[in-house]
């Protein structure tokens, strides 16, 4: 027999804190809260194994702050192993900064020394709450939230995304479908839900200066309403080329458009509890391993000093005005420029993350620390022998964005005008201070392929 318990804990802020995303410098400082953000979690037990997901709505963490909470949790319930413990973040954009790059928002160092343990609150509550589930799940349509911003025009006009019958030009290069899961206690009570969906929730522009989780968070809490005392985690999947239909827009207008795509998220989630059938849960396992994923050596000590003359005559201009968004993504390269040279200078050639896989019956839940592509997804879908996979962006903290195969070819174009374009592969990379990724596409589809390999023969790492 199953059982699962739920958990949550406010996380919102003091006004006044930094938020996150939309660019370096935006200086978002909140002035309204539009509503709360939590750290919302799920246990789940089968004949003594006992897993636990949590979700936060927040734009990302660090790999080391994902450490940080998950040796928390296990100092006080040491029962529980590393690969037991999936940390996922929704990525709203209209939360606080807690970033290790203040140029995206200076982090509140009061509010985040407070952030463990409200996510440790979070955590025991649900594991406290065990008690025997029926657990059902659907896969239902969700087309009318967001486009490609890679391979679809970003951005429409706002009037045509709020009609009732939008949709993106190419719908099949975004998630076209959320997947639903539902817990009901023997009673036949709504305990708790999950949605795994893949989409930038950026509804909350440059201009915004509401405190909120997005589209996700909202749908969330109106559903929660709905069914009292249910709690719901909203499990981000591949969001790395995929944005909401509105996006830089104004602030009225973006929170008008919040209220909106968020019933229709609240829609898809009330139909996947509607039409969720039974699982049969035969049992728990998880897996956890470090992969390593190579850096292109694209840029080079001559390459960088190239780049860096063309920006500091941008910073450095004499009518350069500090405002400006040009002088202050000129500031954002050349800091991505010394860090650069220091991993040249150390022959660093790639960096290690972790993938993990958590098994609950048919239900897989891959977590991945990227912003992964759909294209990825999608490989990683079709290797998969799960009923259920579930890949799962931003998982236990964020290395930057894992660009898909068509995007990395694109790689030497390194020029200025050779970065327009190319954000996730180039302009990200360069501004965060980290080398290109080589082979991400291959190299996450072959890692999570190897991983669920090891985790069929009982393996556990």
């Amino acid at each position: 027999m199953i059982r699962a318990g739920f958990g949550k804990a406010d996380i919102t802020p003091r006004l006044g804190v930094e938020l996150c995303g939309f660019g370096p410098f935006a200086n978002r400082k909140s002035k309204a809260i539009f509503d709360i953000i939590e750290a919302r979690s799920a246990a789940m037990e089968h004949n003594g194994h006992t897993v636990l997901i949590i979700s936060l709505d927040l734009c990302v963490i660090t790999p080391e702050i994902a450490s940080e909470l998950r040796s928390a949790i296990r100092k006080k319930y040491p029962f529980l192993e590393n690969r037991d413990i999936m940390i996922n973040v929704s990525h709203t954009h209209s939360a606080p900064a807690i970033m290790s790059q203040p140029a995206w928002g200076i982090t509140d160092p009061v509010w985040q020394a407070m952030l463990p343990g409200r996510v440790i609150k979070s955590a025991g509550e649900a594991l406290n709450n065990l008690e025997p589930v029926k657990v059902s799940a659907a896969e239902v349509p969700c087309r009318h939230i967001g486009l490609n911003r890679v391979y679809d025009l970003d951005s429409p006009p706002l009037d045509e995304v709020l009609r009732d019958d939008w949709e993106p030009a190419k719908p099949e290069l975004t998630d076209t479908e959320c997947r639903v899961i539902r817990f009901d206690s023997e009673s036949g009570n709504l305990l708790g839900f999950m949605v795994n969906f893949g989409c930038h929730p950026v509804i909350g522009s440059r201009s915004n200066h509401h405190l909120h989780g997005d589209f996700p968070a909202v749908a969330i809490h109106r559903i929660m309403k709905e069914f009292p005392g249910s709690i719901g985690l909203f499990l981000q999947g591949a969001e790395g080329d995929v944005n909401s239909g509105c996006v830089h827009k104004g602030e009225e207008e973006s929170l008008h458009a919040l209220d909106i795509l968020a019933n229709r998220f609240a829609s898809a989630i009330r139909n996947g509890l509607s039409e969720a059938q039974e699982l049969e849960i035969d049992g728990i396992a998880s897996i956890s391993r470090e992969f390593f994923f190579k850096w292109k050596p694209v840029f080079t000590f001559e390459k960088l000093d190239e780049i860096e003359k063309e920006q500091s005559a941008i910073l450095y201009a004499d009518d350069a005005d500090d405002a400006s968004f040009e002088c202050r993504m000129a500031w954002t390269y050349l800091d991505g420029i010394k860090k650069i040279r220091e991993l040249l200078r150390q022959n660093i050639t790639g960096t290690y993350g972790e993938l993990h896989i958590i098994r609950v019956g048919d239900l897989q839940f891959m977590g991945i620390p990227f912003e992964v592509m759909q294209a990825i997804k999608n490989d990683i879908v079709s290797a998969s022998g799960a009923k259920y996979p579930m890949v799962m962006s931003l998982t236990g903290g964020s290395y930057g964005y894992a660009p898909d195969n068509c995007s990395l070819q694109k790689l030497d174009k390194i020029s200025q005008d050779g970065r327009k374009g190319n954000y996730e592969a180039i302009q990200a990379p360069l501004a965060c201070g980290q080398p290109p990724f080589a082979d991400i596409h291959n190299e996450l589809v072959n890692g999570m392929a190897a991983l669920e390999h090891e985790l069929n023969k009982g393996n556990k790492i």
